[in-house]
């Protein structure tokens, strides 16, 4: 009777463990690109709150996709609540960024955004890619 119950108890736990293992796991973010600029290679996911406080997680690549017009390039990403944080890239390279957000006061996210722009200058307005939008599937 006591190995049974041992045992339907590890088969429980190991159930659970799967079921926590594969809604933390990471998932793609598509190329996201504007004119000069991409974020590539990139990663996701939605942290629990045991983890980082409840994080919106991420990581890629930022490139730099024109070397000859001169500008930077940068990724915007925000999480539900606030504002935009820039995350600059560096003229005529590749950057691996990796990051964790959250909203203070709140003990997870559930919702975040991402956005790479080129950044022209003072005198014309900097272009960015549409805004790609994340949900946590808790």
């Amino acid at each position: 009777m006591n190995r049974t119950v041992a045992g339907v108890l590890a088969v429980g736990l190991l159930l659970a463990g799967m079921g926590s293992a594969v809604a933390d796991s990471w998932r793609p973010i598509k190329a996201t690109t504007t004119t000069g600029a991409a974020f590539e290679s990139a990663e996701h996911r939605f942290n629990p709150p045991e983890r980082d406080r409840g994080s919106f997680e991420w990581r890629g690549n930022l490139r730099d996709d024109d070397y000859g017009d001169g500008h930077n390039v940068y990724l915007q990403v925000r999480v539900e609540g606030y504002s935009w944080v820039r995350y600059d890239g560096k003229q005529r390279q590749s950057v691996r960024l990796h990051h964790s957000m959250r909203a203070g006061a709140q003990r997870h996210t559930d919702h975040a955004e991402i956005r790479v722009c080129r950044n022209r200058g003072s005198l014309h307005p900097d272009n960015c890619s549409p805004v790609r939008k994340f949900s946590a599937s808790r």
